[in-house]
């Protein structure tokens, strides 16, 4: 017998969206984009030949059809959900490799590890390191956080982590080179190079008509730059919760109140079609909880 399924993921999108009456609720529960729910429910119409909803402005409201065909799909993914095809054994654990920045894996993913691992002792986490960017890395990841402009085509992406970027530097070298009392100050200082922070955003922002830094050593790496700058080499752009460990112990100090937002941010990203409740699926749960929380 030949049966004739939508995706599961398409399923669990329609029940969400008709549930939450929202598409961005929707994708914030099954940890997907906006944009993702409605490629979905989309794909769920043309599988089907029906109209699921109709279009109402500031939200969604059923079809007669979808009325009745979200009766059908609560009842099969209830059905789903309460059977398991291989019962797990006492004590199973399995493995989810996670590849990160250097600098987001040491600052941010390592200090919370505790709370992941006392939530899902099941789950043994392999943490691996991939170049910012590019997303290079020695093995392949079940899940990858990234760092860069959020296009990872053929991949579940969702932004955890958009953080504004200012001006730092160690107390000798403020010491020693500055006061900076202005952004224009900073012409006597040495503005530290990492291509992953470019500080044309800022200085623009700061009314500052200067072109990119083009002296000393470039660091491709965001954590290696700040413990240049912890090293009274010059002033690097950090972020809240990349350098919070320097700033909170005073080896690093913020110079000016202006933060301005830079062209790159956290994404994690993982394949498409995992099913809600999956160990993908609760890892990404618990990054964007950790990350929705502000620092205290």
């Amino acid at each position: 017998m030949t049966y004739r399924v939508p995706p599961l993921q398409c399923l669990t999108a329609f029940e969400a969206v008709a549930r939450l009456r929202s598409g961005t609720l929707a994708a914030q529960e099954l940890c997907v984009t906006p944009s993702a729910i409605s490629h979905r429910i989309r794909q769920l119409e043309d599988v089907m030949g029906i109209e699921l909803f109709n279009s109402v402005q500031g939200g969604f409201t059923l079809t007669a059809r979808g009325s009745e065909y979200l009766e059908v799909v609560k009842e099969a993914l209830n059905a789903l959900s309460h059977y398991s095809a291989r019962p797990r054994s006492a004590g199973e654990i399995r493995q989810l490799r996670v590849a990160a920045p250097p600098t987001f894996a040491r600052q941010v993913l390592v200090p919370h590890l505790t709370g992941f691992q006392d939530a899902h002792p099941d789950i043994e986490l392999i943490l691996q390191l991939s170049v910012p960017l590019v997303g290079l890395k020695s093995e392949n990841a079940d899940i990858e956080i990234r760092f860069g402009t959020g296009s990872y085509p053929g991949l579940e992406t969702v932004k955890i982590l958009d953080e504004p970027v200012f001006p730092v530097c160690s107390p000798s070298y403020l010491r020693d080179v500055g006061p900076f009392q202005s952004p224009e100050k900073l012409s006597t200082a040495r503005l530290l190079r990492c291509p992953l922070e470019p500080w044309r955003p800022w200085l623009v922002a700061a009314g500052l008509d200067w072109p990119e830094p083009s002296i000393g050593a470039q660091f491709v790496d965001l954590g290696l730059m700040l413990e240049a700058a912890v090293n009274g080499q010059g002033v690097a752009l950090a972020r809240n919760r990349m350098a919070r460990s320097w700033i909170s112990s005073g080896v690093l100090v913020p110079l000016f109140d202006l933060q301005v937002r830079s062209i790159y941010a956290y994404y994690i990203t993982y394949p498409p079609g995992c099913e809600e409740g999956s160990d993908i699926v609760k890892f990404v749960r618990w990054m964007t909880d950790i990350l929705r929380n502000p620092l205290k």
